[in-house]
């Protein structure tokens, strides 16, 4: 049936009226009520954009390194500073202020909030060796530390994984015969 244009009710039709194929009984109750048909697209999709969208492109682009230090997280409820800081530029909009004053004081804004984050951190770490403990970690670490993190655990466990230690083994063995091979025939 694949080479008939349509759907499942105009196919079982075509076959039942070339005599292909017997009328099913569920044909009439179809006929009575066809299925929902949906608009076909062209194969385009618009593209959605939000009012932010602009200041979130020149936020990153006066602050690269927020690309990977403040990463999106799906799961959580915090929106990305990016977007805050779109909104609190359209914000200030709203309130007459000129688009450079808004972007200078939400540059600022969140200037502000990271020297305070960092400085929070400080000064746990500080009462943490004063009280002889070990720091806490970070609560606001970057997401490229975040990754590497993560990995740290496959790295080290390369060290001490029998079948890794057996392939090296093998490859170290490999070479040697390769080596003697070599000065055997005069190679070296």
């Amino acid at each position: 049936m694949s080479f008939m244009k349509g759907d499942l009710l105009t196919k079982t039709r075509k076959l039942v009226k070339g005599l292909a194929k017997a009328k099913p009984s569920w044909l009439k109750a179809m006929e009575e009520n066809p299925p929902v048909t949906f608009p076909r697209t062209n194969g385009k999709s618009e593209r959605i954009s939000l009012p932010e969208d602009v200041y979130v492109k020149k936020f990153f682009q006066k602050h690269p390194d927020s690309l990977h230090e403040d990463p999106i997280r799906f799961s959580g409820f915090d929106p990305p500073p990016a977007r805050i800081f779109g909104w609190r530029v359209l914000e200030l909009k709203e309130q007459g202020v000129s688009e450079e004053e808004a972007m200078a004081v939400a540059d600022m804004e969140y200037q502000q909030k990271r020297k305070a984050k960092k400085a929070a951190y400080k000064r746990l770490k500080e009462i943490a060796r004063l009280q002889g403990e070990k720091p806490p970690p970070n609560p606001y670490p970057s997401a490229i530390k975040e990754i590497q993190a993560e990995e740290r655990k496959y790295v080290r466990e390369r060290f001490n994984d029998p079948r890794i230690l057996e392939i090296v083994q093998r490859l170290k063995d490999e070479k040697m015969a390769f080596m003697q091979e070599r000065r055997k025939a005069g190679g070296w």
